[in-house]
């Protein structure tokens, strides 16, 4: 079972040893990069380590962009040793459920570094569509909560 878990003293060296795929490093910020910007942004910023039982598996932070006035999807990855295994999906719906259930949000923003595939594919089978926007080199997805 996929879980969301708080960064705290007990698994931080853990997280910061967390590695990404060599094809993937153009695309994704190292977990201490993610926490440096984490700790300045904190009112905004929510990490987390992604645990697959007790096995640490990957990183997550959510957050809330302010000058848009929108939730994201800020940073993700699936430690390289942990890919294909169904792990982020699984996460990626637990952070959803994270925002949707602390915020009551609707609509969950993020953005795609042109080229990776694989992130779009993923992003796109959890229910986030592109928007059309390009900026900075990256390709914005929204996530729209169904309705039942």
């Amino acid at each position: 079972m996929v879980k969301l878990r708080e960064i705290t003293k007990d698994n931080l060296e853990d997280v910061l040893n967390l590695q990404i795929a060599e094809e993937q490093q153009a695309f994704v910020s190292s977990t201490a990069h993610s926490l440096a910007q984490a700790y300045v942004y904190k009112e905004k910023a929510f990490p987390f380590a992604i645990y697959a039982d007790d096995v640490l598996v990957g990183f997550i932070m959510l957050g809330y962009y302010e000058e848009r006035k929108q939730y994201t999807l800020w940073k993700f990855f699936i430690d390289k040793e942990y890919q294909n295994r169904g792990y982020g999906r699984a996460a990626l719906t637990q952070g959803i459920a994270y925002l949707q259930e602390k915020f009551g949000v609707c609509e969950i923003y993020t953005g795609v570094a042109l080229g990776n595939e694989v992130a779009k594919r993923l992003y796109g089978s959890c229910g986030f569509v592109e928007t059309g926007l390009v900026e900075y080199g990256m390709e914005e997805m929204k996530y729209k909560k169904r309705k039942l």
